[in-house]
């Protein structure tokens, strides 16, 4: 296969390697992110940059570049930069196009990945190659890291932060419409159960229904507690308030049977603010306890709100560059590198609004706008503004 002549070309290429998530259901067989990490250290090499895969679980690795960099005049270690996409997607299931066939048509790049997140990564990774020259004399040492996994788990980006030091910027690849975020929701599910006493259908008075002691924590949780979420928390000035959403509900063995057992699983969206005041888990916590004393929350792996400072000089650089400042209510791998000490945003060309959906696309437009963007970028670091 000839190596491709364009972004658009590139992101094509991506797009025709499958390479979803395994976890949940897929709806393919083809599942993991070795065979992208390897077409992408490929692409990496031919840019002169040194390319390796880290295993981080059996044949789903990331994928790493590291650009040769000259020293700096004077002496001293240069900053550090990564350019961190993410190599896996969301399940193909349902979808109505041709998941893997990276069509040109109408002027868009069709199927999964070419918004979330192979389109924004083919602008990366195109800049890199039209800045290869350039880039051992820039005051920055560059670096790509292609994480697995960011769509569940985000074990890819932890491995990273954990095994391969402190950089000065991370630009984490999503598609933000190439604005500048700084600043997104975490995220908390949690399930909240609560406890009854099982007896006959026939007579309930025997018993004790954990069901009816549930829909009185449904009511307090959508009323009282979305006003504590706002009271706690704040309204930040680019996320707005945290949220809850009551997301599902299971309880009871049989109809004849008075429930012992009622499960709720709630999702928190939560802002920087609500988390410097003690965090969404201690404030379910505790407004569960003080209405059902025996009820529990079992927490599971909670993703922590991002909230860059927007005065770090690589940020203002992206945004002189002209990627104004945004916030975002989902989240990515740049909370996991923010949480390890590493300055981190997303940015990257498209709209969310195409991720995960089934006709999935992004416009060869934007992708040409995103690899002049990031072209744009590193010259400016080169020029020092």
């Amino acid at each position: 296969m000839n190596p491709p002549a364009n972004v658009v070309e590139l992101c094509q290429a991506l797009v025709r390697i499958p390479s979803v998530n395994p976890d949940g259901d897929p709806g393919t067989a083809r599942t993991g992110e070795a065979e992208c990490a390897r077409f992408i250290a490929a692409f990496l090499e031919r840019c002169g940059a040194e390319a390796f895969l880290d295993e981080v679980e059996p044949d789903r690795p990331n994928v790493i570049g590291r650009f040769p960099s000259l020293p700096r005049p004077g002496g001293g270690a240069k900053p550090r930069i990564v350019f961190g996409p993410h190599t896996d997607t969301v399940s193909v299931g349902g979808m109505s196009i041709e998941p893997f066939g990276g069509e040109l048509r109408d002027g868009r790049v069709w199927g999964r990945g070419a918004s979330d997140t192979k389109g924004p990564m083919a602008s990366m990774l195109w800049a890199l190659h039209e800045m290869r020259a350039r880039i051992p004399a820039l005051p920055v040492e560059v670096h790509f890291a292609g994480f697995m996994s960011e769509e569940s788990a985000q074990l890819g980006s932890q491995h990273f932060a954990r095994h391969h030091g402190s950089y000065a910027l991370a630009v984490v690849g999503e598609p933000t419409e190439l604005r500048t975020v700084f600043r997104h929701k975490g995220c908390l599910w949690a399930d909240v159960v609560t406890h009854g006493v099982a007896a006959h259908g026939a007579t309930p008075e025997r018993g004790e229904n954990a069901i009816v002691k549930m829909a009185r924590l449904v009511h307090a949780l959508d009323t009282d507690f979305r006003a504590l979420l706002v009271e706690a928390g704040g309204v930040d000035e680019w996320l707005g308030a945290s949220t809850i959403n009551l997301g599902m509900i299971q309880g009871g063995a049989r109809s004849n049977i008075v429930a012992d057992r009622c499960a709720l699983r709630v999702d928190l969206r939560t802002t920087p603010g609500l988390n410097r005041a003690g965090g969404a888990l201690r404030l379910l916590a505790d407004f569960i306890r003080r209405l059902d004393p025996g009820a529990e929350v079992l927490p599971l792996p909670e993703t922590y709100p991002l909230d860059t400072d927007p005065e770090n000089p690589f940020v203002q650089a992206l945004v002189k560059c002209g990627a104004p400042l945004a916030g975002a209510p989902w989240f990515c791998d740049a909370a996991f590198l923010a949480a390890a000490g590493i300055p981190a945003i997303a940015i990257g060309p498209g709209s969310i609004a195409q991720a995960h959906t089934k006709d999935e696309f992004i416009s060869a437009a934007d992708l040409e706008a995103g690899a002049a963007f990031f072209v744009r970028f590193l010259e400016s670091l080169e020029a020092g503004c």
